[in-house]
């Protein structure tokens, strides 16, 4: 009962957090119109980039042209996520650092991370979000020949798990804003680092993609997800996927309570 009780609540300010969101932001229709044409032409300039590398009969790491689009597909959708959710709540936890608004935060009866975490939603970045899960499904019917029930439900599974992956790293980092302030270049290498999981992990060197494996999971934001769709991955992947997701979701929560220690507030 209590739990429940927890759970209604949390949801409850969800959606008012949410709703009033996006009362605000159609309200301002024309930034939406240019977010779409923007992400329109990033799409296609990655398109381009992999006709020109299929265009000489080149395979990506032994993908075929439809493959390397489901990778694609998957970044796409990671990236309207972020366009979404990630970018427009978790930047803003440096202003609140700068200006000090991070004590009323901490004063609220919620929890911190939470209210941080999904305060606000931009719906600029659903269209690449829906584009990137359409052009995955296409492409995966293009180079499969159909679709396999059991392999998008694991690949939904998937995709969770690197949509949380993702958003541990992007708030672990912007964490560090409490020591460093300005975190704002960082940010930008963190984003075109993961820029690289555009394309399949094995179509790096071996170095590169230990490094991508290991130590930055982009090959279980895109390549993995991918890898799982086409069917060319087994369960372990799954699991490995909820694994990694776990454990960055976890360093991202005792890294937050570590972080606060050492904050200190603007009326201290």
């Amino acid at each position: 009962m209590l739990g429940s009780c927890w759970l209604g609540r949390y949801l409850r300010t969800l959606r008012r957090f949410w709703g009033t969101a996006l009362a605000s932001q159609l309200e301002y229709q024309l930034n939406a119109l240019i977010e779409l044409v923007a992400m329109l032409a990033s799409l296609g300039g990655s398109l381009l980039v992999l006709w020109l590398f299929y265009r000489q009969g080149v395979e990506l790491g032994g993908w075929s042209w439809h493959g390397a689009l489901v990778v694609l597909g998957a970044y796409t959708c990671l990236n309207g996520l972020t366009s979404t959710l990630l970018q427009p709540n978790l930047s803003r936890i440096v202003t609140h650092v700068q200006e000090g608004t991070l004590d009323f935060v901490l004063l609220k009866p919620i929890d911190s991370q939470f209210w941080l975490s999904l305060r606000t939603v931009s719906p600029a970045g659903l269209p690449e979000l829906l584009l990137g899960l359409a052009l995955m499904l296409w492409a995966a019917v293009a180079d499969q020949g159909r679709l396999n029930p059991q392999a998008v439900l694991a690949t939904a599974l998937v995709l969770g798990a690197a949509a949380l992956t993702l958003y541990s790293l992007w708030f672990v980092l912007a964490t560090t804003a409490i020591w460093f302030v300005k975190t704002w270049n960082a940010t930008e290498v963190l984003r075109a680092a993961l820029s690289a999981g555009r394309y399949p992990i094995s179509a790096f060197p071996a170095g590169l993609r230990l490094l991508f494996t290991l130590v930055l999971p982009v090959a279980f934001l895109t390549t993995v997800p991918a890898e799982v769709l086409l069917g060319r991955s087994s369960g372990a992947w799954v699991l490995a996927s909820a694994g990694v997701a776990l454990t960055m979701l976890t360093i991202s929560r005792l890294f937050w309570r570590l972080a606060l220690r050492y904050y200190t507030s603007a009326s201290s």
